[in-house]
C-alpha cells in the first residue's frame, strides 16, 4: 500500500485537497482509505457525507476515517491503571473513572498515528491517504515515534532488563516494591507500536504532497515546510496550489492578487511538480466540486531522500576524508548548528532539529567541520586512529 501524507499551512485547504485526493483516485478504481485528525468533521462535510469514529463508506473504493481520540484515550489510560494497580495503591492514589476522563492536547494526533499503523497493517486498501495538521505540528507529529523510541531506550535499555531478578530482593531490601515487570512490557509494547509507525513513515513508497495559496505568505511557508520535511528525509510528491484566481484582465483589483499568484507559481515550479485548484468562488462540497478541483491522485513516486557518505582525500591530497551529505534546501548558514553526542549527531536547522545516528563507518570518526553548498549539508569526518583499523 502506498501512503500519501497531505499537509500544509493553516487554512490552505489542506482537507479539501486530501478529499478530492482520495476521491480521484478512488473514482480511478484504486481502494483508498481517507484519514483525518480534525475534531470537526470538515473533512465529512468535503466528501459530502458524514465522518467519525467508525470507518464511513463514501464512495465505491473509498472509505473515509476520523479516529476518535476521547476513546482512544479512555482506553489507553484504562489500561495503565490496571497494570499499575500495584504502585497506585502504594501511593494511596485514586483512579479515574472513564466517563470523567477528556483528551488531553495532542491526543488526536496521537490517534491519528494508532490509525495510521492500523491502515498500513491493512491488505484491504490500496492508497492511504492522510490529512495531516497544519505543517509545523505534522512535522513534529512525525518525528515522534523516532523520537519516543529514543526516549525508550535510554529511560529503559535492553541491558538493564537483565536486572530484572534482582528487583524481589531489592524490594525486600528497600521495603517497598520495585517496578513492576509491567514497565518492560509496556516499554517493549510501545516500542512495536511506535516501529510500526516510524516504518510506514519510512517507507520508500510513502510521500508528501504539500497545499499552499500561491502569494507571499504561502511562498514563506512552503521554503519552511521544503526545509522541515528535508530533515525529516521525507519526499515531496507534489505541490497543489489551492484557490488560484483565473487571470484578470485590465486594471481590475484583481491584477495584484493574479501578480501575485503567478510569481508563487513560477517559483515553486523551480523546485515542484505543481498541480493548481482554481478558486471555485464557494468552498467545495461534495463530490462534483472536489471534481473540478483537478487534483490528480497520485504521482510516480519520487526519488528516494538520500545522505550518502562519501570516502574522499583532503584538500591538501593527505589524510581520508568521509564527507556526508544532507540535503538542507532553503537553509541559512547562520541558523545552523551541529552537536556530536556519542554515536548520535544533534542537527538544527532554523526552527526544527533531529537528533540522528551516525552511519557506523563514521562512529568511529572525528568531526573535522561542516559546510552548506548549494542547499546541501556537507559534513566532514576523519578517521579516528584509535578507532580506526590500521592499514597494512
Amino acid at each position: 500500500m502506498r501512503t500519501l501524507l497531505i499537509t500544509g499551512p493553516g487554512g490552505s485547504g489542506r482537507t479539501t485537497v486530501a478529499a478530492a485526493t482520495a476521491l480521484t483516485a478512488a473514482t480511478e478504481g484504486t481502494p483508498t482509505l481517507v484519514l483525518s485528525a480534525d475534531r470537526t468533521d470538515t473533512l465529512g462535510a468535503a466528501l459530502g457525507v458524514p465522518t467519525g469514529a467508525a470507518p464511513t463508506p463514501v464512495l465505491p473504493n473509498l472509505i473515509a476515517w476520523r479516529p476518535d481520540a476521547a476513546a482512544g484515550f479512555r482506553d489507553d489510560l484504562a489500561a495503565f491503571q490496571d497494570r499499575a494497580a500495584n504502585v497506585l495503591d502504594l501511593l494511596g492514589a485514586s483512579r479515574l473513572d472513564a466517563e470523567e476522563v477528556t483528551p488531553l492536547p495532542g491526543a488526536e494526533e496521537l490517534a491519528l498515528l494508532r490509525a495510521l499503523r492500523d491502515a498500513a497493517l491493512s491488505e484491504r486498501f490500496e492508497l492511504l491517504v492522510v490529512d495531516l495538521p497544519p505543517t509545523p505540528q505534522a512535522l513534529a507529529l512525525l518525528a515522534l515515534p523516532e523520537e519516543l523510541r529514543r526516549y525508550l531506550r535510554r529511560l529503559l535499555p535492553p541491558e538493564r532488563q537483565a536486572a530484572r531478578a534482582l528487583r524481589p530482593v531489592l524490594g525486600r531490601l528497600a521495603g517497598v516494591p520495585m517496578p513492576a515487570e509491567w514497565l518492560y512490557e509496556t516499554a517493549a509494547r510501545w516500542d512495536v507500536e511506535l516501529a510500526a509507525v516510524e516504518a510506514v513513515v519510512a517507507d520508500r513508497s510513502t510521500a508528501v504532497r504539500l497545499v499552499a495559496e500561491p502569494g507571499p505568505a504561502g511562498a514563506d511557508a512552503v521554503r519552511t515546510a521544503g526545509l522541515g520535511l528535508a530533515l525529516r528525509g521525507l519526499r515531496t510528491e507534489s505541490l497543489v496550489a489551492s484557490r488560484v484566481l483565473p487571470e484578470a484582465a485590465g486594471d481590475t483589483w484583481l491584477a495584484g492578487l493574479v501578480a501575485q499568484q503567478r510569481k508563487a507559481l513560477d517559483e515553486w515550479q523551480e523546485t515542484y511538480a505543481v498541480h493548481t485548484a482554481p478558486h471555485l468562488g464557494r468552498d467545495p462540497r461534495g463530490p462534483d466540486d472536489l471534481t473540478a478541483l483537478a487534483v490528480p491522485a497520485v504521482n510516480p513516486a519520487p526519488a528516494p531522500v538520500e545522505w550518502p557518505v562519501t570516502d574522499e582525500l583532503a584538500e591538501d591530497g593527505g589524510n581520508r576524508v568521509f564527507v556526508w551529505h544532507i540535503p538542507l534546501p532553503g537553509a541559512i548558514r547562520d541558523e545552523l548548528d551541529l552537536i556530536r553526542r556519542g554515536d548520535e549527531l544533534v542537527v538544527t536547522a532554523g526552527q526544527f532539529r533531529r537528533i540522528v545516528r551516525l552511519p557506523s563507518a563514521l562512529r568511529r570518526c572525528t568531526v573535522d567541520g561542516a559546510a552548506l553548498r548549494e542547499g546541501e549539508l556537507r559534513i566532514r569526518f576523519t578517521p579516528d586512529p584509535e578507532l580506526w583499523p590500521r592499514e597494512t
